[in-house]
């Protein structure tokens, strides 16, 4: 066990390492580097817990497009929670230069990863970012009225888990009791609720990974961030996977997820969808034909399907 957990823990640092050099195929698939970014403004490693740690630090970029303010999507790398400092990788030049083109402020934070701190140590960590652009919206021009979550990989699970969260401090799955929100940071008197969700190649009923067949690994990405295998500890996986908080007054989610992804295997998208739908949750469902982990599957037409997605859920609130 030791020597699987400083094999995980290697390559966690050489992925990081390559994350920050802005490779062109990161954590994201095909990444773009932060030079092709068009934004007004740039705040970079704005710490959201007041401290001091790198990965609880994040960056918010303003459009072009001029505004008094800007509704927000919170972007998450991808890393299979192996990550904590993967910020500046994280779909900079394909999802985040569509919604900054959209008008949308997109921050882009760090978390904890799995060596660092156990689940749900993520959801913490993202709920607290949430708090703090509520908390200091006037300073960085953000409208929090609208704010949305997005991610991919790793990334998305931690997205669609905060849909499916949202509004919920404490509960308990089986005999597990689980604090979902945390106390991080200044702004706990916050709310940590979001309004819309998008999901890219996102790893969401972690009971069932092997949902398209075995996986051929000793110890699973999962198994790390929870400190423990599936055998004798379903609670546990359940208290990780969305699935488990679905609710019909969860945010509206959008999932893709391309049939021929051989890390996450499309089941899951698939049944994410399914799920989401039968709950009666404001969803879309998008299989990319031949899309695989990040790869095939930033089309103009996928992008401009998420922009239009969240641009419907957002007047739609407005309308209410």
């Amino acid at each position: 066990m030791k020597k699987l957990l400083l094999s995980f823990a290697a390559m966690a640092s050489m992925m990081t390492a390559n994350a920050q050099i802005n490779a062109p195929f990161g954590f994201g698939g095909q990444q773009i580097s932060n030079d092709d970014m068009h934004c007004s403004e740039k705040f970079t490693d704005i710490n959201y817990a007041d401290d001091s740690k790198a990965y609880h630090t994040m960056d918010i970029y303003l459009p072009d497009t001029k505004a008094d303010k800007y509704p927000v999507v919170v972007h998450i790398y991808g890393s299979a929670w192996f990550s904590n400092s993967s910020k500046g990788a994280a779909d900079l030049g394909t999802i985040c230069t569509a919604l900054l083109k959209a008008g949308y402020a997109v921050v882009c934070p760090n978390h904890r990863a799995s060596t660092d701190a156990q689940w749900p140590a993520q959801s913490h960590d993202i709920k607290a970012v949430i708090r703090y652009l509520r908390g200091n919206a006037e300073k960085y021009h953000l409208d929090t009225s609208f704010i949305a979550t997005s991610g991919f990989s790793s990334g998305a699970h931690l997205s669609s888990f905060m849909a499916a969260t949202t509004g919920t401090k404490q509960t308990k799955v089986g005999d597990l009791s689980i604090d979902l929100e945390g106390n991080i940071g200044l702004y706990t008197d916050q709310s940590s609720t979001i309004n819309a969700a998008v999901s890219w190649s996102g790893p969401i009923d972690l009971q069932h990974m092997d949902c398209d067949g075995p996986r051929d690994m000793q110890m699973s990405p999962e198994e790390v961030l929870l400190g423990c295998p599936l055998e004798g500890h379903t609670n546990r996986y359940a208290s990780l996977s969305p699935l488990t908080y679905l609710e019909p007054t969860d945010a509206p989610i959008i999932i893709f997820h391309g049939t021929a992804d051989n890390v996450v295997p499309f089941c899951q998208g698939n049944n994410f969808a399914a799920a989401v739908a039968e709950k009666g949750i404001k969803t879309e469902f998008y299989p990319v034909e031949n899309g695989g982990h990040g790869f095939n599957m930033y089309s103009e037409e996928n992008l401009n399907r998420m922009v239009n997605f969240l641009n419907a859920v957002k007047e739609s609130q407005v309308k209410k």
